[in-house]
C-alpha cells in the first residue's frame, strides 16, 4: 500500500511534511526532508508567533511547551516510541506524571497531606465529584456565572445547597460582597475566575468552614494559601495543557466522611490510592502540562507569573478606558486579569464585526466576546506575551482613529 501524503504542517517558520506508510508502525519523515532532525533527535525552532491567540480555551500555550510536546511526539524520553504511543505504565512515563505532581505543589507551596490527582471529565465531572466526595448535609455556593450556576446545579442532587449570594442581577458583572458563609456546611464553594463576564477574586475568601475552588482559569497566576482548602480543581486547557485533563488538589482528611456509596471513578479515594492511575490517564495533555509546569519554574514561579499578568491586564484596561469607543463591562474593583471583558460605547455598537474584521487582518485571533456578554474578550492567559496586549492595544487605537 502506498503512503498516504498528508499537507504541509507548519510551525513557525519550519515547514515539515509527513508521511504515514500504513503497511508499517510509526511516523516517517519524507525523504525530501532529510535536511531537518531525525526522527530520534527532533529538533524544532519555533521563530515566530503566527496569530496572537487571545482564545477563552483551549487557549495559547507557550512556545516552550509545544516544541516539547512536538517531540515527545515524535520520540518520547528515547523510548523510540511517540508519546502518543507509550504505555502508561512504562517507567518513562510514571517519571512524567510523578515530577508535574511534585511541580504542582512546589509552585503552588501545597502543604503536606494533599494529593494532587490528573482527571479526565474536565472542571464540569468536578462539579458533581466534590458535593459527591464531600457535601453530607449541606453547602455553601457563591454564584458569580455560568460555571457557578452549573457547580450549584450538580451539588443540588446531594444535599442542601446555600446560595450566600449571587451577581446574576447585574448579568454577573461584579462579585458579591458582605455575604455571610454558614458555620455549618460542609464547605464553601467559589469559582475564583468568571471566564464569560471578566470577573476574578484574587484572594481567598475568609471563611469559617473549609474552602472549595474551582480554578479553571487563573490557576498559578496568583499563590494561593491551599491549606485553606479541601478541594482545587482546575481544567487545564487555560493556562497549563491542551484540554483533557483537569486538575484536583485534596485534602486526605476531607475524605471519607459522607455515607452514600461512590460509584469508583467518582470517589477521590481511588485516585488517590492509585496515584491516578486507576484507569489510562490522559497522557499526551499531562506531558504537556509538566512541560508548562517546568516552564513556569524557569520563570521564576507564580509570583512572578502574577506580575507579568496584572501588567498586561493593566495595560489592557488603560487602553479600554482611555478609549472614546471601547467601554468595559465588570465592575472595576472585580476585574479579571485573565479574562478582558469589553464592548462598544452605543453610539458605537453597529462597528462591532467591523473591529473583529480588523483586529483578523492584523493576526488578532479570539477576542469575539461571548454570547451572553457580547462584544469583545481578550483572554490574557500566562502564556500570552506582551507583544500580543501590545498589538491588539494598536489595533484598538487605529480603529477608533478611523471613527
Amino acid at each position: 500500500m502506498p503512503p498516504y501524503q498528508f499537507p504541509y504542517l507548519q510551525m513557525g517558520t519550519i515547514e515539515y511534511n509527513y508521511y504515514i506508510n500504513f503497511s508499517l508502525i510509526g511516523l516517517l519523515h519524507s525523504q525530501n526532508h532529510s535536511k531537518f532532525a531525525e526522527r530520534n533527535n527532533p529538533k524544532y525552532q519555533i521563530d515566530e508567533m503566527k496569530k496572537h491567540n487571545f482564545y477563552a480555551g483551549p487557549s495559547i500555550l507557550s512556545e516552550y511547551t509545544i516544541k516539547n510536546t512536538a517531540d515527545a511526539i515524535l520520540n518520547f524520553a528515547d523510548t523510540g516510541l511517540s508519546i502518543l504511543e507509550v504505555s502508561h505504565r512504562s517507567k518513562e512515563f510514571t517519571a512524567v506524571i510523578e515530577e508535574a505532581s511534585a511541580l504542582v505543589k512546589e509552585l503552588l507551596e501545597v502543604p503536606e497531606g494533599y494529593h494532587v490527582l490528573f482527571l479526565g471529565g474536565g472542571a464540569s465531572m468536578q462539579f458533581c465529584m466534590v458535593p459527591y466526595n464531600l457535601l453530607a448535609k449541606k453547602a455553601a455556593y457563591l454564584e458569580t456565572g455560568t460555571w457557578a450556576v452549573n457547580a450549584i446545579k450538580e451539588a443540588k442532587l446531594f444535599g442542601e445547597v446555600d446560595i450566600v449570594a449571587s451577581s446574576k442581577d447585574a448579568n454577573f458583572s461584579y462579585i458579591p460582597k458582605d455575604f455571610t458563609i454558614p458555620s455549618d456546611a460542609d464547605y464553601f464553594h467559589y469559582t475564583t475566575n468568571n471566564t464569560i463576564y471578566g470577573t476574578e477574586i484574587r484572594f481567598d475568601p475568609e471563611s469559617p468552614v473549609p474552602l472549595v475552588a474551582d480554578m479553571s482559569s487563573d490557576i498559578f497566576s496568583r499563590p494561593v494559601d491551599v491549606s485553606k482548602y479541601d478541594v482545587i480543581y482546575a481544567g487545564a486547557q487555560k493556562n497549563l495543557a491542551p484540554a483533557g485533563v483537569t486538575i484536583a488538589i485534596v485534602k486526605e482528611s476531607a475524605l471519607g466522611h459522607v455515607d452514600r456509596p461512590i460509584p469508583t471513578m467518582l470517589n477521590y479515594a481511588t485516585h488517590v490510592k492509585k496515584g491516578s492511575m486507576f484507569n489510562t490517564p490522559p497522557v499526551l495533555p499531562i506531558y504537556s502540562a509538566l512541560q508548562t509546569l517546568r516552564y513556569y519554574k524557569q520563570l521564576g514561579g507564580v509570583k512572578e507569573l502574577e506580575k507579568l499578568d496584572v501588567a498586561k491586564a493593566a495595560k489592557l484596561y488603560e487602553a479600554i478606558d482611555s478609549s472614546r469607543i471601547f467601554k468595559g463591562t465588570a465592575a472595576v474593583e472585580d476585574r479579571s486579569i485573565m479574562n478582558v471583558c469589553f464592548v462598544m460605547t452605543p453610539e458605537y455598537a453597529e462597528l462591532e464585526k467591523g473591529f473583529i474584521d480588523f483586529a483578523t487582518e492584523r493576526g488578532i485571533v479570539g477576542i469575539k466576546g461571548h454570547r451572553s456578554v457580547g462584544g469583545f474578550r481578550a483572554s490574557l492567559y500566562n502564556a500570552l506575551p506582551m507583544e500580543s496586549v501590545d498589538v491588539l492595544i494598536q489595533a484598538m487605537q487605529d480603529f477608533e482613529a478611523k471613527h
